[in-house]
């Protein structure tokens, strides 16, 4: 689990056993690649959460901050790491009290995008 790899300056990098960023990160973090492999590669390393947990983790904090386009891709990386689409509801319905509901309609309107109901 983890980074599968990093493809620096190709508008692409993949981790998350095939999930993918893609975009303008390469563009944007190309002075801070030394923080790009951190961000992507020892933090998801620790032995202290599991892989799933720091996905939820993760999704939780882009709720809370409104961030929608990191939204879709962190959420299309919870499912691949198997965090079930319960869990992800649940977490957004329980940010709603802190982060607020404007933010909350806006992260399940993420989710039905990129994770619809089965």
């Amino acid at each position: 689990e983890g980074v599968n790899e990093q493809k620096q300056g190709q508008g692409k990098m993949t981790y998350f056993n095939g999930a993918e960023y893609t975009g303008g990160w390469d563009k944007d973090m190309r002075h801070g690649s030394g923080k790009l492999k951190l961000s992507n590669g020892d933090v998801w390393q620790g032995e202290e959460l599991s892989t799933q947990e720091r996905s939820l983790v993760t999704c939780t904090i882009l709720v809370a901050l409104n961030r929608e386009a990191e939204q879709q891709i962190h959420f299309r990386a919870a499912r691949t790491l198997g965090v079930e689409r319960e869990k992800v509801e649940g977490m957004i319905t329980h940010a709603a009290h802190y982060a607020g509901w404007p933010v909350a309609a806006s992260a399940f309107r993420v989710l039905a995008e990129v994770w619809p109901e089965e």
